[in-house]
């Protein structure tokens, strides 16, 4: 497993522990140097945002893999996605929201010494993964000297590994992907199933077997 440019030291987007267990396992484990990046001002409401962020920090010291806080500016989300409120998932809205988080990845990445930049936001079979990486090597462009590694982490086992860990670390179980749009349309699935409406901080990987992060 190699990044590109022959570059030893990566920024990992993370979005959540459970879809960035497994890629940092991987990453670490081929002895590469990895920082993990947690900017998501998509997640919605606050008290989600800070669970996903805080099971990220515990599996990342448990790792010994630095982890970078950014901002939580949902303000800007809200404007950069603004007008796209309908838009269904997997759609234009998703591509501005990974632009605006891969940008700010990059951003940071160049500032701070590293030449590659990552993210495991494809491992999820609930995103687009051409999508993802679309937006990755676009935000990378704008930063000479860094670049976007693309590597479809679903591949290998990556996927089964990344539901395997989750339950071994008993990781927080997110009912759906993350912003409020996705919340309320998840709420709305849920209603025309007879299921109950989503609620925060209640399920975890140990718990349920079955099903998949950012589950619909």
């Amino acid at each position: 497993m190699q990044p590109p440019s022959g570059g030893r030291k990566v920024l990992l987007h993370s979005c959540c522990a459970p879809c960035s267990g497994a890629v940092i396992e991987k990453i670490h484990q081929a002895g590469i140097s990895l920082t993990i990046f947690f900017y998501n001002p998509n997640i919605h409401p606050k008290a989600e945002y800070e669970i996903r962020k805080h099971e990220n920090i515990r599996f990342a010291k448990k790792a010994g893999i630095p982890f970078v806080d950014a901002d939580y500016d949902a303000p800007r989300w809200f404007e950069k996605t603004k007008g796209h409120e309908n838009d269904p998932e997997r759609s234009e809205r998703c591509g501005l929201c990974f632009d605006m988080r891969f940008v700010k990845t990059a951003e940071y990445a160049a500032a701070h010494g590293f030449k590659v930049i990552t993210s495991c936001l494809g491992i999820s079979r609930w995103k687009d993964f051409d999508q993802v990486t679309r937006a990755g090597q676009k935000a990378a462009s704008l930063f000479p000297g860094v670049s976007y590694w693309g590597l479809n982490w679903r591949k290998g086992g990556g996927s089964n590994r990344m539901i395997a860990l989750s339950k071994e670390e008993n990781f927080y179980q997110q009912q759906y992907c993350g912003c409020v749009y996705s919340l309320r349309d998840t709420n709305r699935w849920r209603r025309q199933n007879g299921r109950p409406a989503v609620e925060i901080g209640k399920d975890f990987y140990a718990q349920d077997k079955k099903e998949e992060s950012c589950a619909v």
